[in-house]
C-alpha cells in the first residue's frame, strides 16, 4: 500500500461558478458538491485561463498559461514533447487513468497515449444501453435553430433509463476505483461532457430547479454599451435575444438542471470512494474548463476572445487527502485554474523536473487569511492573417452549430481579435488589439464598458502595467533538455582557444563530465587556475 494519496480530478465542461448552490444560486441543486466543499475549499474567485476547452486544459494540466507555447486554439492539442500532469504523475509512480473525453493530447500520438495512461475509461455494453436522444434545434430559419437549446429528454416508450456518455464514463470509473492495483495509488482524470450544451436534460433534474429562484440575467447588448465585436456578433447571429424572458429561463433552468445531474454524478464517485475506505486517502478536485452564457448578454454558449465572468468564473474545489488540515469551505482569494499543477505535486509530496507557472494553493487551503494572488489572466482570439488560428478546419457548412461562432472567428475584421484580460477582485481590464479595450469596476457590474471614463485613468494605467509583466514573464520556457552539440572536436578546439595543448583536450572532456560543470564555467576555472 502506497503512502501517497489517491488523485481524483474531475472535470465538468463549461459549468459556470455561479451554478452552484453554496456560491450563492439558490436556484440550482448541487448537494454533493456543497458537502465536498465543506469537507475541502471551494475557490469563490477561481478562473480560466482561456473561455474555451482546449486552450484551457492545455493550460491546467501544464501549469503554463495558453500563450506560452502556443495554445491559443481548439485545433493544436498537446504534443509528444510537452510534459504535463499525466507524465508527471507517472514518472512519480501513479496509476494514470483519463476518460477518452479530454481535448488535451494530439490524436495522432497513440502510442505516446498508451505509455502515458495506464487505462482509459472504456464504456462497456450495459443494460439499459445509453439512449441516443434526438435533437430539438427546430426548422432551419427559427430562432431555436442555433440557440442550443433541446429542451426535456422524452422518455423512452420502455421506460428505461436514460444514460448518456457521462453516465457510462461514471459507470468506467466506478469499475476502476473498485478494480485499482494494490501497490500504487491512483491519478484519475474524469472529463464529463455536461453542462455542454445543448441545454437538453432528463425530467427528473429538471424538476430540481426551482425556476422562481433564477438569477437575473444581464441584458442584452446595446449599441452604446461598447462591447466587443465578437459579443455583439452573436448576439444578432445565434436569434435567442428576442425571445421572451420566459423562454430564456427555461433555458437557464434546464443548464441548472444540467449541472444537477453532475452533482448526482460525482455524489456516485464520492460514494464508490466511502464504499472502498479509501475517501480520507483521496484528494478531490472537481474543476470547470470555461463557463457558459447562458442566455447573459443575449448570448448561448461561449466564445474564445470574450471574458465575461459567467464564461471565466469557474468552480474549484479541493478536497485534500485528511492528513492535511484545511480552512474549509468557501475561499475569496483570487485563484487560477493555471495552479492545479503545483498544488498536485504539493499534495502527492512530489517534485516537478520541469518549468511551470503554476503555485501551489496548499497554503491558502491551510489558511483562508493567506492571500494568493492580487490579479487573475485570461487570453484568447489571434492575429490577422493566422488563418490557422481561425478553427476554420472545424467547421462544416453554415446549417452547422458551431458555424455562427465560426464565420464570426474567420472573419478578417479584428472581430477575432487577440485579447487578454487582466482582474483583480475589484476591476477588470481586457486589452484588445484591433478594438476598443474594456474596462469594468465590478461592483457596477460587467454591462457598460468604462475604458474612456476618465475617473479610472491611473487604475486602467497601473492594469496595462500589470498585464505587460505578466507576459514578460511567462512568454516562453527554456527546454531543459541541452542541445548535443558539444563534441570531443569542439570542446578541444574551445580548450586549444585559450592556450591549452590540445592533447590534454580528452581529458578535459571527461574532467568537464566529472565537474558537473558547463563548458564555459570549465574553462574559466582553467584560466584562472593557470592565469591564461
Amino acid at each position: 500500500m502506497s503512502d501517497k494519496p489517491n488523485i481524483l480530478i474531475i472535470n465538468p465542461d463549461q459549468m459556470r461558478a455561479d451554478a452552484l448552490h453554496h456560491l450563492g444560486n439558490e436556484a440550482s441543486y448541487t448537494p454533493n458538491l456543497d458537502k465536498l466543499s465543506f469537507d475541502g475549499v471551494s475557490f469563490k474567485n477561481a478562473f480560466c485561463q482561456n473561455p474555451v476547452c482546449v486552450p484551457s486544459r492545455c493550460s491546467f494540466m501544464t501549469g503554463l498559461y495558453p500563450h506560452t507555447k502556443g495554445h491559443r486554439t481548439m485545433s493544436y492539442l498537446l504534443h509528444e514533447d510537452e510534459g504535463n500532469l499525466f507524465s508527471d504523475m507517472k514518472d512519480a509512480g501513479y496509476y494514470t487513468v483519463s476518460s477518452t473525453r479530454g481535448d488535451l493530447m494530439a490524436g495522432q500520438l497513440r502510442k505516446y497515449h498508451r505509455e502515458l495512461i495506464d487505462k482509459y475509461l472504456m464504456f462497456s455494453h450495459v443494460k439499459p444501453p445509453a439512449t441516443v436522444v434526438k435533437s430539438g434545434r427546430g426548422e432551419k430559419g427559427s430562432d431555436t435553430f442555433f440557440s442550443f437549446f433541446d429542451g426535456i429528454i422524452p422518455e423512452n416508450k420502455k421506460k428505461r433509463e436514460i444514460k448518456n456518455i457521462d453516465d457510462l464514463c461514471i459507470d468506467s470509473a466506478v469499475r476502476q476505483i473498485k478494480k485499482r492495483p494494490g501497490n500504487k495509488p491512483f491519478f484519475m482524470f474524469v472529463g464529463l461532457n455536461f453542462p455542454h450544451p445543448p441545454y437538453q436534460i432528463e425530467q427528473k433534474y429538471y424538476d430540481l430547479i426551482d425556476e422562481t429562484k433564477l438569477q437575473q440575467r444581464i441584458p442584452n447588448i446595446e449599441d452604446s454599451d461598447g462591447k466587443p465585436l465578437m459579443e455583439k456578433g452573436l448576439m444578432e447571429a445565434l436569434g435567442v435575444s428576442e425571445w421572451s424572458e420566459d423562454r430564456l429561463k427555461e433555458i437557464r433552468r434546464t443548464y441548472l438542471a444540467m449541472c444537477a445531474k453532475v452533482d448526482d454524478q460525482v455524489g456516485r464517485l464520492i460514494s464508490t470512494l466511502r464504499d472502498e475506505g479509501i475517501y480520507d486517502n483521496t484528494a478531490i478536485i472537481v474543476l470547470s474548463d470555461h463557463g457558459d452564457y447562458t442566455t447573459d448578454y443575449g448570448i448561448v454558449e461561449k466564445c474564445q476572445n470574450c471574458f465575461p465572468d459567467c464564461l471565466t468564473n469557474v468552480p474549484f474545489i479541493i478536497k485534500p487527502p485528511k492528513h492535511i488540515a484545511v480552512d474549509n469551505g468557501i475561499n475569496e482569494n483570487l485563484v487560477e485554474l493555471v495552479d492545479l499543477c503545483a498544488t498536485i505535486y504539493d499534495l502527492a509530496g512530489i517534485k516537478c523536473k520541469r518549468q511551470s507557472f503554476s503555485e501551489s494553493l496548499l497554503p491558502t487551503l491551510k489558511d483562508k487569511a493567506t492571500a494568493h494572488k492580487d490579479y487573475v489572466f485570461c487570453e484568447g482570439g489571434r492575429l490577422l492573417g493566422e488563418e490557422h488560428c481561425s478553427e476554420s478546419n472545424l467547421f462544416i457548412n453554415e446549417d452547422a452549430i458551431y458555424s455562427p461562432r465560426l464565420l464570426l472567428q474567420m472573419r478578417e475584421d479584428g472581430t477575432h481579435t487577440k485579447a487578454a484580460m487582466i482582474r483583480s477582485k475589484d476591476y477588470k481590464y481586457v486589452m484588445r488589439l484591433y478594438e476598443k479595450d474594456e474596462f469594468y469596476e465590478l461592483a457596477e457590474g460587467e454591462s457598460i464598458n468604462s475604458i474612456d471614463d476618465e475617473k479610472y485613468k491611473e487604475i486602467i494605467t497601473e492594469m496595462k502595467e500589470e498585464l505587460l509583466l505578466w507576459y514578460m514573464k511567462t512568454c516562453d520556457v527554456v527546454p531543459q533538455k541541452y542541445d548535443d552539440r558539444f563534441t570531443d572536436e569542439l570542446l578541444q578546439n574551445n580548450i586549444a582557444s585559450v592556450g591549452i595543448p590540445l592533447f590534454v583536450g580528452k581529458l578535459a572532456t571527461g574532467l568537464i563530465s566529472l565537474t558537473g560543470k558547463t563548458t564555459s564555467q570549465f574553462i574559466d576555472m582553467v584560466k584562472k587556475k593557470f592565469k591564461l
